[in-house]
């Protein structure tokens, strides 16, 4: 794969890889990685219960006010 990086993103890549003491590729990998692998390994269920809990869920779009299911929204 390869990636264009803008002048503006290789001028802060080349600059944090010197402050760091890394060779820019190896810096771009670091971050990559700890980015993306660690936002597919979060959404992975880790065991069977815990598939089961997320498969149940269901995304409904909205999330209610707290007055809309307090006592008094329940009966207006």
């Amino acid at each position: 794969m390869l990636i264009t990086l803008t002048p503006e993103l290789e001028t802060a890549l080349n600059e944090l890889a010197k402050r760091q003491g890394l060779a820019p590729e190896v810096l771009a990998l670091n971050v990559l990685r700890e980015r993306l692998v660690g936002l597919i390994k979060a959404d992975a269920p880790r065991d069977e219960w815990e598939r089961l809990i997320l498969d149940a869920g269901s995304n409904c779009g909205v999330s209610l006010p707290n007055v809309a299911v307090s006592s008094e929204g329940l009966y207006e």
